[in-house]
Parts: C-alpha cells; structure tokens; sequence
C-alpha cells in the first residue's frame, strides 16, 4: 500500500484492492463474491440505467482509542436500504446479507482503516442496482448489491469552518411525494443543477423549501437540517426528507443531555429565532452554518459564533462514542474482526 497522508484526505475515491457483491437472480440471493474489479458489466437495458432502480446507504468504520475498529448503526443502514429498496420495488437484501457484505468489505480491506486520531475514517459504500434488462417500464428480475470502501477526510474542509448557505426556490430536490423520503440515486441527480450553481456562487451548500408551499426548510444540501433554542433540538418534519441516521442519533444524545427533541416544520422565517444551526449527515457528520441567504427576497440570516456551543457538545459527544472513548448507551456500534 502507498503511503497515505491521512491527515490530508479529502471526501473523495482511493482504490481499494476488493469488494464484495451479490446477484438476485431466479427469486432469491446467491453467495457473497469478493472481486478485485472497479468496474462492473451491466446489460443495456438494465433498469437502473433507465428507470432509476438504483439505492445506495453511506456509513463509516473507524479505528478507536483503543485500537479496535467500530461501524456505526449497521442495522439501521440495512434497514433505510430495505426501505428504499421496497418502494422502488426492487429486492430487498436482509439485514443479514447487507451486514455481511459491508463486514467482509472492511475485513478485506482493512489496511486502509485509517489510525485513530488521523481526522480521517473509512468510508463506506454499499449500492443497490437493477440489473435485469426491460425495455417497458416495470421492475428488473435481477440486482445486484456491491459494497466497496474508500478512506475519506471530511466533506467540507476547513476544520472549524462554519458552512454558507443558499435558499433557490426554483430547485426543488424531491417531489412532495416522490423519492426523498429514501436514499434513491435520482435524489442527489435533480440536486445537481443548483449545487453547482450555489458553489459558483460561493455558498456551500443550498437549502432546499418544501415542494408544495416553498415555506418550510427540508434539506441543507445533501445533509439534513436542524436548529437549537430553548433547550430545544429542532429538525424539519417532511415526507420528503431523507430520514439522515446520524440526525436520529443526535436527537438522541441531546435528549441523553437534558434536551428536548422535536421534528416540526420550520419555517424559512423561524431562521432568526434560533441560536445556532448546523447541517448533518454520515458524509457531513455535524457541521455548523453560519449563514443562509435568501437572494430572491434579499434577506441574510446570519448565525454568530458561539461560545459553549450547544453543536459542539453533540458532536464531540457523537465522535467520542464512534471512537470508543465514551460508553455506547444505545447499541450503537458494531465491531468489526481485525488487527
């Protein structure tokens, strides 16, 4: 293996030697196969290249404080790809078959685990394809499931950077009752355009409103939203908002801290009542926004820093826990079998 600055990883692909795959085929799952290719060879007509039969999850395995190497909500990932799977009727992996694939995946390649205290961590990426040929518009008879890893550093560089944000409400990034409710690849296409468009601009990251009524804030980008004040963690209720595993998470530490939780609709407007605000996500972890504008009604919501910041306890508290240095209360953390 090369040598690797692991200090200096952005979020983007290294090869790794091996993943794993499966094939759905005849009604029902073969075996796990390891294969040392990058590539793939998918039928023309398969679905996923027409129809969109396509999920994929995003979860990360790191190397704790005392050596040992934890992923993190394994079922839980299993679980949001069965969901996705089933409303874009396609089949379903068990959380069985997606649990061993991403295990072997990390096993076989475990020397690209980055160390503990590097900043970085390993990446992982389990996808669902249809890989059986139709021509009219129907669900594929065949899939395949492929996970492959790759070491990665943090989505938005800069440390401590607070992130900016833009609200365009020409772009939507699902439909009011399409696909965002599921980690479907068709999400992260529509939402290309405008994230483009917001980082020629110098924003990183776009808030998508609500389809219907372009009132409410559903997403930050590719990250889920939330918002602190009055004791209180706040995040966007809406049927087309990925339900994020890391935002579950910390609603949850920061009911372990004393605080309440609530998923409510948050209104564009509600911007100024809050304390702080922060994007979050597996790739995004928990990053903080310190402003979103809103060009079209030329209104700038500006969030100072702060001190003993309410973002920085949940997220020091949700790294310790991914590192081992504090107990896993929830049985969060799944341990994987090497040196």
């Amino acid at each position: 293996m090369e040598n690797i600055n692991w200090g200096e990883l952005g979020f983007a692909y290294m090869k790794t030697p091996y993943n794993v795959r499966c094939v759905y085929k005849n009604g029902k799952w073969g075996e796990l196969e390891i294969s040392s290719s990058e590539y793939m060879n998918v039928h023309i007509a398969a679905s996923c290249l027409h129809y969109g039969q396509e999920a994929f999850e995003g979860l990360k395995a790191f190397r704790g404080v005392d050596g040992k190497v934890r992923i993190f909500r394994l079922a839980d990932n299993a679980k949001r790809m069965i969901n996705s799977a089933n409303y874009l009727e396609m089949a379903q992996p068990s959380i069985e078959l997606f649990s061993a694939a991403v295990l072997k995946a990390v096993e076989l390649n475990s020397e690209f685990i980055p160390p503990y205290e590097s900043g970085a961590s390993l990446y992982i990426r389990p996808v669902l394809i249809g890989t059986g040929a139709q021509v009219g518009v129907k669900p594929a008879d065949e899939y395949t499931l492929v996970v492959f890893v790759t070491p990665v550093g943090p989505y938005f560089k800069g440390g401590e950077k607070r992130l900016s944000a833009v609200v365009y409400r020409d772009y939507d990034r699902s439909g009011a009752n399409g696909t965002g409710h599921i980690k479907a690849g068709g999400n992260y296409g529509s939402s290309m355009k405008s994230t483009v468009i917001s980082h020629d601009a110098g924003y990183d990251a776009v808030v998508y409103l609500d389809p219907r009524e372009k009132t409410y804030i559903d997403e930050c980008g590719a990250a889920n939203f939330f918002g602190i004040k009055n004791n209180t963690y706040y995040t966007p209720e809406s049927s087309s908002i990925l339900p994020s595993i890391t935002n579950m998470s910390l609603m949850q530490l920061a009911q372990d801290m004393g605080m309440k939780a609530e998923r409510t609709q948050i209104a564009l407007t509600d911007l100024p009542t809050f304390d702080e605000c922060a994007a979050c996500g597996t790739a995004a972890v928990l990053t903080k926004i310190a402003r979103i504008d809103d060009p079209e009604k030329g209104v700038n919501y500006e969030f100072a820093p702060m001190e003993d910041s309410v973002c920085d306890k949940l997220y020091h508290t949700y790294r310790d826990i991914q590192y081992g240095r504090s107990e896993d209360k929830h049985n969060w953390i799944t341990f994987v079998n090497v040196k």
